[in-house]
């Protein structure tokens, strides 16, 4: 937050984080994982809800860029993702988006929210929340 010389207060870090989750989302959705690797922290966490294969924490950044690489590999590259809305906050950043994914006869389609934290200008902490994980879970097995 910042005051202005008049006292008036502006969220210039809440558009600043918005910003930089858009262009992940961005970089992401054109499959682009080098512009994605700038955008974390290189001790960044990506955590995922469910029990399946996909689930659990991913921890650096690597870690993070493999999760993603996983997601194209294993939908054969059908994985879209449509962002809805951006919300900058200038603790917590929020992603609203909806995934879509057709293999051998199943779907996925699912609203998705992403919480992220932004450190020094860089993604440190990412958590996803998906509108029914058992279903991911299903989906990505």
């Amino acid at each position: 937050m910042t005051c202005k010389e008049d006292g008036e207060v502006t969220d210039v870090g809440a558009a600043e984080n918005a910003e930089l989750v858009r262009r992940g989302y961005e970089a992401f959705i054109a499959g682009d994982l080098a512009t994605l690797g700038t955008l974390f922290a290189e001790d960044a966490a990506w955590s995922v809800p469910g029990s399946g294969v996909l689930a659990g924490t991913k921890r650096g950044r690597a870690a993070i860029l493999a999760y993603f690489g996983e997601l194209g590999a294993r939908s054969r590259g059908s994985l879209r993702v449509t962002v809805q809305d951006i919300v900058g906050g200038e603790k917590h950043t929020v992603g609203i988006h909806h995934s879509h994914a057709e293999i051998d006869g199943k779907t996925y389609d699912q609203a998705a929210v992403v919480v992220f934290v932004i450190r020094d200008g860089k993604v440190g902490e990412a958590k996803e929340f998906f509108e029914d994980p058992a279903k991911a879970d299903a989906f990505w097995a």
